[in-house]
């Protein structure tokens, strides 16, 4: 009881201090998306307080899902994946798509294929998705599939997005993956 009423503490000083860190720190607009992927195993970057706290279900979903992608894209597949179990909700296309790439990378590229392929049954407009997808089908040796992605990139957000040029490159050189 004690522990809850001294993170409940915290956690509403953090947000009382952290907008002032953000104006301090010239606004946030660096481009960085917010996350943090350099926080020791078990805790996960909280952009409103501007610090690393431990993982746990009292953070929003969209905290959570933004930290297992920085952790995923910083090769740090398994912690990724640990952080996307503690969603209350797993199911969007977001959290599908950021599965599947984690589960991808650690070699298990069929059960990637699955998470990608419900990401995209969720939201068929997401092109980030479609480029995983895409460059899970190269893996596979299956260039046609991988060109239907990128097919729907282009009508998605035409050939300059940068999902489109990636799963491009992909194909063109599927030894890069």
């Amino acid at each position: 009881m004690k522990a809850t009423a001294i993170f409940s503490a915290a956690f509403a000083l953090s947000l009382i201090v952290a907008p002032a860190l953000v104006l301090a720190d010239g606004g946030g607009g660096g481009g960085g998306g917010g996350t943090n992927a350099d926080c020791p195993r078990g805790e996960v970057w909280d952009q409103r307080s501007g610090r690393c706290v431990k993982q746990g279900s009292a953070l929003p979903d969209k905290v959570l899902r933004d930290y297992a992608y920085a952790l995923a894209k910083a090769e740090r597949y398994d912690e990724a994946l640990d952080t996307l179990n503690l969603l209350r909700d797993p199911n969007t296309a977001e959290a599908l798509n950021y599965r599947g790439y984690a589960t991808r990378k650690l070699g298990r590229v069929d059960e990637g294929i699955g998470y990608y392929l419900q990401s995209v049954a969720k939201d068929p407009h997401y092109a980030q998705v479609r480029e995983y997808l895409g460059e899970a089908y190269v893996i596979k040796g299956n260039t046609t599939a991988a060109e239907a992605q990128l097919d729907a990139i282009k009508g998605i957000c035409g050939t300059g997005c940068e999902q489109y040029k990636h799963l491009a490159e992909a194909i063109a050189n599927p030894a890069k993956l």
